[in-house]
């Protein structure tokens, strides 16, 4: 009998041991994500030093927007053995919860971990531009460039750094490059945007009219080609182009607002005081506040205050 009870004691654990691994495994498989946490619960209280299990439901949590709870398993596993792939997800997590530095911290440890680790160079590039930290950005994009020379998102971002830090020049470089890289509509998109900021007009529309060629379904393509037109003066092609954006949305107020603005360039007097009354309606704006405050957060009060003030103080007289 005492040597039967021995031999139990030495089975049972090899069963638990098969058990857990059938479930981890079953865990593995499983697509809903709530199932697959709570598989990994059982293999995680029979097993709680099973680093795997906790870095599996890290990932399931994060999918389903437990962002703290991701970041608690992601944690217990960087206390215990520290790896690369921890440091990024537990930085995903935090970059979710817009804990920008923390996630800048844990990228930072996954590159230093592994140099070879792309996803976290780019993400540790993109958290530095986040947080305004540009000429950083620029530095950790160029690297990652060196590294893949046709990434052609990294050209875009750094252009952005570089228009950031007012360096136009470096800016119109990368965003070329972009275009050479991958000539697609986001590409000419970008460059067109950035012409159009700097008031670069007739440069901004064509490359306006590249992106339109390539993809006809963006409503903010026709929207900034309407604003490059109304600004170049060609005020017919500006109202064709606006009313193509609010095709897509006829509460657009930026377009209802482009539309107002070229009909007053026009001294069309009744239809610029008809669509100004329509942005007024769809903004619920108040008649008793300053009107050019209520646009405060709209393209033409950012990208264009002075062009816009001087409209807005004129249709509100109409």
């Amino acid at each position: 009998m005492k040597r039967l009870l021995i031999t139990l004691f030495t089975i049972l654990p090899l069963l638990t041991y098969g058990q857990v691994n059938k479930i981890y495994r079953q865990a593995l498989r499983a697509t809903d994500l709530n199932e697959k946490i709570e598989l990994l619960d059982q293999v995680i209280s029979q097993e709680p030093k099973n680093l795997d299990a906790y870095f599996y439901r890290g990932l399931a949590k994060n999918d389903l927007g437990d962002y703290e709870g991701a970041i608690i398993d992601y944690s217990k596993i960087i206390l215990i053995e520290p790896d690369a792939d921890t440091y990024f997800n537990r930085g995903n997590s935090r970059f979710n919860l817009k804990d920008l530095q923390g996630a800048k911290t844990d990228y930072e440890k996954a590159v230093e971990l592994d140099k070879s680790f792309i996803d976290a160079r780019y993400s540790l590039a993109c958290t530095k531009y986040d947080l305004g930290e540009y000429e950083n950005a620029i530095t950790d994009f160029s690297i990652l460039l060196s590294i893949i020379p046709d990434l052609q998102i990294a050209y875009t971002l750094r252009a952005a750094s570089h228009v950031a830090m007012e360096n136009y020049k470096e800016a119109i470089k990368d965003y070329s490059t972009a275009i050479l890289v991958s000539p697609d509509s986001d590409a000419f998109y970008d460059r067109g945007l950035f012409y159009l900021d700097i008031k670069y007009y007739q440069k901004a529309k064509a490359d306006l009219n590249s992106a339109i060629r390539l993809n006809k379904g963006n409503p903010y393509l026709y929207f900034y080609r309407g604003a490059s037109n109304l600004f170049l003066g060609k005020y017919k092609e500006a109202l064709d182009d606006f009313s193509i954006s609010l095709a897509f949305d006829s509460q657009d107020f930026e377009a209802l607002l482009g539309l107002s603005m070229t009909y007053l360039k026009m001294d069309d007097s009744e239809n610029a005081k008809t669509y100004f009354k329509k942005v007024k309606s769809v903004l619920e704006m108040d008649a008793k506040a300053d009107d050019l405050e209520q646009f405060s957060k709209s393209y033409w009060y950012l990208k264009h205050y002075y062009y816009f003030k001087n409209s807005v103080e004129e249709l509100s007289k109409l």
